[in-house]
């Protein structure tokens, strides 16, 4: 019987997301066996620092990654989010499971919208993204970092400590929060992060048998989405801890991509779409766009406040 070793982080959503996936492969090898193995990375170590602070790409990955080059797994299973927009020589993504919501969502104490809270409320959020352009939309809305689990987030809501936090729709609806949400934030106000709401299955880019296994998970459409995202993210050489946001959809082969490059204080805001059959394609000229209208300083801003 074949074995398969399956990398995760430790977290409930990591879990709940790797514990899917192995149902998935399970249907299709309902002889093969899969063991989890639970990795904590630095992203998870490190909790007290806003993400944009603690620097470097692949913070919730590269742990696991060396799992991967050790052959101690087979293949991981992150959130795409996550994923840095180069990966490292020898590994590849296997597969990227059909998305699901990729919008952020609101939840707040009362129910209330994001038009309805109160001047000045306070949101909790430790993206840069969601904090550009949720000032861009509100500059009166006060914005602090809250780090942690969902658990941990809805904790510190409840405790009284936020007016409002900003979470993923994808991680609420993996875990059955989707009841305490308040709203759904349109995309036309929070661009999601490059890769929300999708999964992606890593593996060593030699390893036929595992590729020819995973390959049968993979959606064609989310794939050619989720390339574009990543085609833009890369060419602004951006990670997780720069505010930039995108997001594409398929129709009929037609991939339509937005996306954003905003000052954390929600004051300069560059933003573009365009579409096309080539997801490389068109995620270029909507980098190419952005960097028109000033994207470059902006991030070099970022980068340099990080920094100090």
């Amino acid at each position: 019987m074949k074995k398969w070793n399956v990398g995760t982080r430790r977290s409930r959503l990591a879990l709940t997301q790797t514990n899917w996936v192995v149902e998935q492969l399970r249907k299709l090898e309902p002889d093969a066996s899969f063991e989890l193995h639970e990795i904590v990375t630095k992203g998870d170590q490190i909790l007290d620092v806003t993400l944009s602070k603690v620097g470097g790409k692949g913070l919730f990955v590269k742990e696991i990654e060396q799992s991967l080059y050790g052959k101690e797994t087979d293949f991981a299973v992150h959130s795409l989010k996550d994923m840095p927009a180069e990966l490292p020589e020898g590994l590849v993504i296997g597969a990227i499971p059909k998305r699901v919501d990729a919008r952020d969502v609101l939840l707040s104490k009362d129910g209330k919208t994001l038009d309805e809270l109160p001047q000045g409320a306070l949101i909790g959020t430790s993206s840069l993204r969601r904090a550009a352009q949720l000032l861009a939309y509100r500059p009166d809305l006060q914005i602090e970092s809250v780090r942690g689990n969902i658990d941990t987030r809805m904790r510190k809501l409840q405790e009284g400590n936020f007016d409002a936090i900003i979470l993923a729709a994808a991680g609420l609806e993996r875990v059955n929060f989707e009841g305490e949400i308040s709203q759904f934030i349109p995309v036309e106000i929070s661009l999601p992060a490059v890769g929300q709401g999708a999964l992606a299955i890593e593996c060593r880019a030699d390893d036929e048998e595992t590729l020819s296994l995973l390959g049968r998970l993979d959606d064609a459409s989310t794939r050619q989405a989720v390339t574009a995202e990543r085609t833009f993210l890369h060419k602004l050489q951006g990670g997780c801890q720069v505010p930039i946001g995108a997001y594409a959809t398929v129709t009929d082969g037609v991939i339509q991509l937005t996306g954003m490059v905003g000052s954390p204080d929600g004051k300069e805001m560059c933003k573009s779409s365009a579409s096309g059959s080539d997801p490389v394609a068109v995620g270029l000229q909507v980098a190419q766009a952005v960097l028109e209208q000033g994207a470059a300083d902006i991030l070099a801003k970022v980068v340099q406040e990080n920094e100090k």
